[in-house]
């Protein structure tokens, strides 16, 4: 036995003594080609997502008619035309020649305080009639009072909504029913689902505010499933070896999880729904955003400004509201600074109205 061991162990492949100085030199050669090939292959596709992309830019450029227009031939207007959005900058001697005048910004506050845009004397904080304490912000309170009623409005149902279409709660297939009444509701922007409800409440807050709830519904319920369904398995489990019921498990096993998230999640949606007010306006839905398109139509494109400047304030203030408020919840996130929250305001607009 004795001798068979030994020729066995001669001839074990896995001995360090019987492996090939050659074998392990071509191993490590195919290794090194194999991983050559595979940077060559993603190289290439990267080369060919850039074409393709490149290619598809060039054409929306084209129809767009971006290429088309001689831009710097209109820069020098442009820049004079400024003036008329920037009062406190005065052009001496012609382009490009530009000084400052600090008393511009007078015509700003002259146009803020004539239309109420940001406090309204007439609102009393006692008396509903008058709209309460957010009417006291003039124009910017409607503008507030939109994205925050439309927001408690549309909770009740995005959390149903949210619950039933998570697959923890409501079996395949019958969840996507309620999967697909909030992707149905998502699918069609808060600016059409104004529209629709014309009819309803006429063009106005009103109509504004019920599509807010709509939109509401949906965004915020989709977040509420997505997050039921990363939930930990444990506390359930322990519920059921409980004897608790299918609602004490939901209430007590799953929600109990989610309560931070649930809040920190409504409170994003609410930033979000106070600029879709600002969009909504613009089309007769009250507040700031149809001042702004009143004075656009007057071609008033200093008191246009004005309006933004007031537009900027708000969304900035609930932004921050809204981000401390959330990293208290979660305790671990980190707010954003002023200067990010303002350099990243056209973006976020953009993305509301496509919303």
């Amino acid at each position: 036995m004795s001798g068979e061991s030994a020729a066995d162990a001669a001839d074990d492949p896995t001995d360090p003594e019987d492996i090939d100085a050659s074998d392990v030199s071509g191993a490590v050669t195919e290794q090194y080609e194999r991983i050559v090939r595979a940077r060559k292959v993603r190289a290439l596709l990267a080369g060919l997502l850039i074409l393709v992309v490149g290619y598809f830019f060039a054409n929306a450029l084209y129809a767009v008619e971006l290429l088309q227009a001689n831009l710097p031939q209109y820069f020098g207007t442009f820049l004079e035309a400024l003036q008329d959005f920037f009062p406190f900058l005065v052009s001496v001697e012609g382009f490009p020649w530009i000084t400052f005048n600090p008393g511009g910004f007078l015509e700003y506050w002259a146009f803020i305080q004539e239309r109420n845009l940001i406090y309204n004397p007439e609102a009393s904080l006692t008396d509903p009639s008058t709209g309460g304490p957010l009417a006291l912000f003039g124009e910017a309170g409607i503008t507030l009072s939109m994205g925050f009623a439309g927001t408690i409005m549309g909770f009740p149902l995005a959390l149903l909504f949210g619950i039933l279409g998570s697959g923890r709660v409501t079996p395949f297939p019958f969840n996507f029913i309620f999967r697909g009444v909030m992707s149905s509701i998502r699918a069609i922007p808060a600016l059409v689902w104004a529209l629709i409800y014309v009819p309803l409440g006429g063009i106005g807050p009103t109509t504004a505010t019920l599509a807010i709830a709509t939109d509401t519904i949906g965004n915020l319920g989709r977040l509420f499933t997505d997050e039921l369904e990363e939930i930990e398995d444990g506390p359930i489990e322990a519920m059921r070896t409980t004897g608790a019921n299918k609602p004490q498990i939901i209430v007590f096993g799953m929600l109990s999880q989610v309560t931070t998230p649930f809040i920190a999640w409504t409170l994003y949606i609410f930033e979000i729904n106070v600029r879709i007010a600002v969009s909504l306006g613009i089309i007769g839905g009250g507040g700031l955003g149809q001042v702004l398109n009143v004075q656009q139509g007057l071609f008033a494109f200093t008191n246009m400004m004005a309006t933004i400047l007031v537009i900027l304030v708000l969304i900035i203030s609930v932004e921050m509201f809204s981000q401390r408020l959330r990293s208290r919840l979660r305790g671990e996130d980190e707010t954003q600074g002023f200067i990010d929250l303002l350099l990243g305001f056209p973006q976020r607009m953009a993305e509301s109205l496509l919303k």
